[in-house]
């Protein structure tokens, strides 16, 4: 491949990652400071690429040249949010992940699908008491923030406002995308684990503290199983005329992979892996997500579904499920 078509290709790339409404043209001539003209002179391979404009479009758009020029590697780009800034505010963790559900559904068509290890962040924001508990919990114990250190939790000093309502915006923007969920009875394990420590070590301020938790850790169960059972993803207290989109609810009981966030946003795809429990790294390295993909729906295929269909196995799953949430009661 020529020098020509290689610098075709690198715009053709960046244009698949913009939404519809984009200009591939403005957006280039922002970032490289140059006139229309000049930009689309570099679209059409008119004039080279300088190393300089490729370091700064490689660079925001996480672009790998040895996917570009088809090198043999192994190498993979991956972007890490907030990498760089040292150990961030959980807010602030919470605004750029609802940036990105904003930037997935600015494309006509998105398709998300999650390999749930655990639960899926989003939905622990569906009801307030249990939101209050993730969000101080991430808070204390995950990013270490100082001034929870000495604190026990309670619902009445620790309301989390600025974070529940950017989970509640995060779970609209969610409930906007087309879904495949891929659950194990493990996935919400560590979620009890996380209750049940902080139980048996007395950070619970006060037990009606730890009842309310528990009670909306029911009541997740019981909204996930009714989305599951209608097959589309919705918030607490919508209208059945409200227009919905699709959930798909997979079941797996014997494999037990890592959290996994795929998307297809208009011909573009997309790998999302978590890491340090709530951070995450991102790729649309082909390679990388052609066997990611691959992988999500060889498990889809040794799977159960059961939205929509599969009545009896929803029933046992959720109702398992809740089982061994009403245990933290004790």
């Amino acid at each position: 491949m020529d020098a020509r078509a290689i610098q075709q290709l690198l715009f053709k790339k960046i244009k698949e990652q913009l939404p519809e409404h984009l200009s591939l043209a403005d957006e280039l001539s922002g970032l490289l400071g140059l006139s229309a003209d000049s930009v689309y002179r570099r679209i059409r391979g008119e004039k080279p690429v300088d190393l300089d404009e490729l370091q700064k479009i490689c660079r925001h758009y996480q672009l790998s040249l040895d996917g570009l020029l088809q090198l043999n590697s192994e190498a993979v780009l991956f972007q890490a949010p907030g990498v760089g800034n040292g150990n961030i505010p959980f807010a602030r963790h919470m605004e750029g992940m609802l940036a990105q559900f904003r930037y997935f559904n600015s494309f006509k068509k998105r398709e998300i699908f999650y390999l749930c290890k655990d639960t899926p962040f989003w939905y622990f924001f569906l009801f307030p008491a249990m939101a209050c508990f993730k969000t101080f919990f991430w808070m204390r114990t995950i990013n270490n923030e100082p001034e929870l250190q000495q604190q026990k939790f309670s619902l009445e000093t620790f309301p989390a406002e600025e974070c529940r309502k950017t989970g509640w915006l995060l779970l609209e923007e969610h409930s906007k995308i087309e879904a495949t969920e891929l659950w194990n009875l493990e996935s919400i394990h560590s979620s009890i684990n996380q209750v049940a420590y902080y139980r048996d070590a007395g950070i619970f301020r006060e037990r009606k503290d730890l009842l309310a938790v528990v009670d909306d850790f029911i009541q997740m169960l019981d909204h996930l199983q009714m989305q599951a059972e209608r097959g589309i993803t919705f918030m607490p207290g919508d209208s059945h005329l409200k227009p919905h989109t699709s959930l798909q609810f997979y079941v797996n009981e014997l494999i037990l992979g890592n959290n996994t966030v795929l998307l297809k946003l208009d011909d573009q795809q997309m790998s999302m892996i978590t890491y340090s429990v709530f951070n995450y790294i991102s790729t649309r390295d082909e390679r990388f997500t052609a066997k990611a993909f691959g992988t999500f729906n060889t498990l889809l295929s040794r799977s159960t579904l059961i939205s929509r269909s599969g009545e009896k196995e929803r029933i046992r799953f959720f109702n398992t499920l809740r089982d061994k949430v009403n245990e933290l009661r004790h």
